[in-house]
């Protein structure tokens, strides 16, 4: 009989410390909305809609951006594009994403760079001002937003 209580005792205790934690432990958090169309001039190499995706998990965020307003030049291995995404931070700083992730794109095909990383704090509105990418060290694109985001900013 003493074993059954010190079982139920200790089942109960596990689940109220497993109760304890589920509540102390942070919110996830979200990003709206986690779509966004941007125009954007990349000189050269084109202009027209890009489409951004983000995803946030506290404070690290990701973006992921498409466009088949630029198309790749040549065929490229995937991890072979180096991209910097500059953001307007709350209107008035910036802050930049950053990464060497894109799936592998054959000459002709849509442009897809990311997912690309950042630092975010509860509250930031992001929007797109630029984005950067490198192809083997020796292609470098630069676009330049050309409209506000749509429907609106990130905001983390």
């Amino acid at each position: 009989m003493r074993r059954s209580k010190l079982r139920i005792g200790s089942v109960t205790t596990v689940a109220a410390l497993a109760t304890g934690a589920l509540a102390l432990a942070p919110a996830a958090s979200a990003v709206e909305p986690t779509t966004a169309t941007v125009s954007a001039d990349c000189g050269t190499y084109g202009s027209g809609e890009a489409t951004l995706v983000a995803t946030q998990n506290g404070t690290s965020a990701t973006i992921t951006l498409t466009s088949s307003a630029v198309t790749a030049p040549i065929d490229v291995p995937a991890g072979s594009v180096r991209s910097t995404l500059t953001l307007t931070r709350n209107g008035s700083g910036t802050t930049t994403f950053t990464g060497s992730s894109n799936p592998a794109m054959g000459a002709g095909d849509a442009v897809t760079t990311g997912p690309l990383s950042g630092t975010v704090t509860a509250g930031d509105v992001l929007e797109a001002q630029s984005l950067r990418f490198t192809v083997f060290g020796i292609i470098t694109v630069t676009c330049t937003a050309t409209s506000p985001q749509s429907p609106g900013p990130f905001v983390f």
